[in-house]
C-alpha cells in the first residue's frame, strides 16, 4: 500500500478477539498457536495449544516484555501443557535468538482504539456495511513495533514510553501532522494532542529512533504551518530519521465531517518547492534529507521523480515515498543483468491510476528485451472509495470484476501483494481472489513490491530458472 490509510486498516484487522483470550491476557497467560520447525520450542516439545506463563519468573503483559525478555542467553520458561501439566524449561540461545512460537494475540494483549477524532480520518470516510473489523481505529503504539503502524502519541502513557526507551523499541513512527501544539489540537480533536512535542522529546533525548509523517489537508497544516513543522523538526536529530508528507485521502463517502478540499496541481507545484527547499537545508546541515514528499505529489505536478540518492534509502517508501522510483530502479536494473529471448507468453496487470503510466512504461521496456511477450496494463479506477483514490492498496476486488470483465479472460491477471488483506487473498470488500478468479476467468498471480518479482511474472518465468 502506498498510502497511510492502508496501515489504519490493516491494523484494524488484527483487533476481533475471542473471550477465552481476552480473560488469558487479564492473567498475563498467552496460548501458543504455532511452533516453528526445528526451532528451540520444538526441540523442548512446545506444542500449539500450550500457554505460556512466565518468563525468568516475570509475568508477561504484552509482546513488549515478551521480546525484552527473551533476549537474554540464559532464560527461565514456565509453559502449561494442554493436559495441565507446568513444564519449568531452562534455556541456552544465542542473544536475540527467537525461540520459535506465535501467539494467538499478535499484541499478547487487547488492542489500544484511538482517542482522536481527526479531521482527516479515513475510516470515518469508509461507506457501511464493510467488515466491522475495519472500523476499528488504531492508535497502539506496540503496533508501531510489531507492524511499523504511525501513532499520534496521544493514547501512549508514561508508563509506555518508559517501557519504549527501557527495551529500546525503535523506531517509533509518529503521526505528527503539525509541531503547533494548539493547531493539533483542533485536528485530532484532542486537547492533549498538543503535548506531542514534549513526548517526541523525550524520545529524543533517551535516542531512541523515530519516523514522522504529515497527513497534509488543505488549508489546515499546508502554507505557513508547514514551513513552521518543516524548520521546527531540526530539534529531534539526530534521531528523527525521516518525515514524510502526503495528502489526504477523501473518499465519496465523507458526508457530515470536516470540510477538506483536494490540492490542486497548482498547490502539489508549491507544496514540493517548500519541501525540497528544506530537503537542501537539511541535506546541507545533516546529510539527510529528512523531509520528503510521497510520489502523489509529483504525479500530481506533472513532475519527474526525484533520484535514488533524495529518498535516503527509502525508509518511507510504505508510506508511498519513493516506490515509484524504486520500482522503476529495480526493473532496470534486473532486465540489464539477465538475458533476453523469444519466449511467447500473454499477461494482463491492473494498477491504480496513480502507478498506471510509469507500470505501462516499464511493460514496455521488458518488451524490447523479450519482444514476443504481450502486457496489458489496465488502469482501474476507484468506484467504490470515489476517484480522488487513486493508489494501487486501495482498489476492490467488484471495481476490478466490473473493469475487467471481458478484457482479461484465458489471460494471466497481475495483482499487486498491496490490494490484500494481511497474510489473506481477500480484498478490502470481502472479495476473495478465486472468486475474482472465477469470475473473470482468469488465473491471478500476487505480484511482490520488488522489480525482479514484477519481470518474472510479467515474462511469466520463476527466479531460480533466470
Amino acid at each position: 500500500m502506498t498510502e497511510y490509510e492502508k496501515n489504519d486498516l490493516a491494523a484494524s484487522e488484527n483487533v476481533e478477539q475471542d473471550e477465552e483470550i481476552r480473560k488469558e491476557n487479564e492473567l498475563h497467560e498467552h496460548r501458543i498457536v504455532y511452533v516453528e520447525p526445528e526451532s528451540i520450542a520444538d526441540d523442548l516439545g512446545v506444542e500449539s495449544g500450550d500457554v505460556l506463563v512466565s518468563i525468568n519468573g516475570q509475568t508477561v503483559e504484552d509482546v513488549f516484555d515478551y521480546r525484552y525478555l527473551i533476549n537474554d542467553e540464559e532464560i527461565t520458561v514456565l509453559i502449561r501443557k494442554k493436559n495441565g501439566e507446568e513444564w519449568e524449561l531452562q534455556i541456552e540461545k544465542e542473544y536475540d535468538e527467537d525461540l520459535g512460537i506465535d501467539f494467538e494475540n499478535t499484541l499478547m494483549d487487547s488492542y489500544r482504539s484511538c482517542r482522536n477524532k481527526c479531521v482527516f480520518c479515513f475510516i470515518d470516510q469508509l461507506p457501511d456495511r464493510m467488515r466491522k473489523t475495519l472500523y476499528f481505529k488504531d492508535d497502539d503504539s506496540r503496533l508501531s513495533f510489531i507492524q511499523g503502524n504511525y501513532l499520534t502519541l496521544t493514547n501512549m502513557s508514561e508508563e509506555d514510553l518508559d517501557r519504549i526507551i527501557r527495551y529500546r523499541l525503535e523506531p517509533v513512527n509518529i503521526s505528527f501532522h503539525t509541531l503547533h501544539p494548539e493547531l493539533r489540537c483542533r485536528m485530532l480533536n484532542n486537547r492533549f494532542a498538543g503535548q506531542i512535542i514534549e513526548k517526541a522529546d523525550r524520545l529524543h533525548r533517551a535516542g531512541i529512533e523515530m519516523n514522522g509523517q504529515i497527513v497534509l489537508c488543505r488549508g489546515l497544516n499546508d502554507g505557513e504551518e508547514l514551513e513552521y513543522s518543516l524548520k521546527n523538526f531540526e530539534q529531534f536529530l539526530p534521531e528523527l530519521k525521516s518525515v514524510s508528507i502526503v495528502p489526504v485521502g477523501l473518499t465519496r463517502y465523507r458526508r457530515n465531517l470536516y470540510p477538506l478540499e483536494p490540492f490542486t496541481r497548482d498547490d502539489a507545484l508549491k507544496i514540493i518547492a517548500q519541501i525540497e527547499r528544506w530537503q537542501q537545508y537539511y541535506y546541507q546541515k545533516y546529510g539527510t534529507h529528512l523531509v520528503h514528499p510521497s510520489d502523489e505529489w509529483y504525479i500530481m505536478a506533472a513532475r519527474p521523480l526525484p533520484p535514488a540518492d533524495r529518498y535516503d534509502g527509502y525508509l518511507q517508501i510504505e508510506n508511498g515515498v519513493g516506490m515509484i522510483r524504486s520500482l522503476t530502479d529495480e526493473v532496470h536494473e534486473y532486465l540489464d543483468n539477465i538475458s533476453g529471448d523469444d519466449r511467447e507468453t500473454e499477461a494482463a496487470v491492473a494498477t491504480g491510476l496513480l502507478a498506471y503510466p510509469y507500470v505501462r512504461k516499464l511493460c514496455d521496456e521488458i518488451r524490447i528485451k523479450f519482444p514476443n511477450v504481450s502486457v496489458h496494463v489496465y488502469p482501474i479506477q476507484n468506484v467504490f472509495f470515489g476517484e480522488r483514490i487513486t493508489v494501487a492498496g486501495l482498489l476492490t476486488g467488484q471495481d476490478l470484476k466490473k473493469q475487467l470483465s471481458g478484457k482479461v479472460s484465458g489471460i494471466r491477471l497481475l495483482l499487486t501483494k498491496s490490494m490484500l488483506k494481511a497474510g489473506e487473498p481477500v480484498f478490502l470488500d470481502d472479495v476473495s481472489v478465486p472468486e475474482l478468479e472465477k469470475s473473470l476467468q482468469t488465473k491471478i498471480r500476487i505480484v511482490e513490491s520488488d522489480g525482479e518479482d514484477f519481470v518474472n511474472a510479467c515474462i511469466e518465468k520463476d527466479k531460480e530458472n533466470i
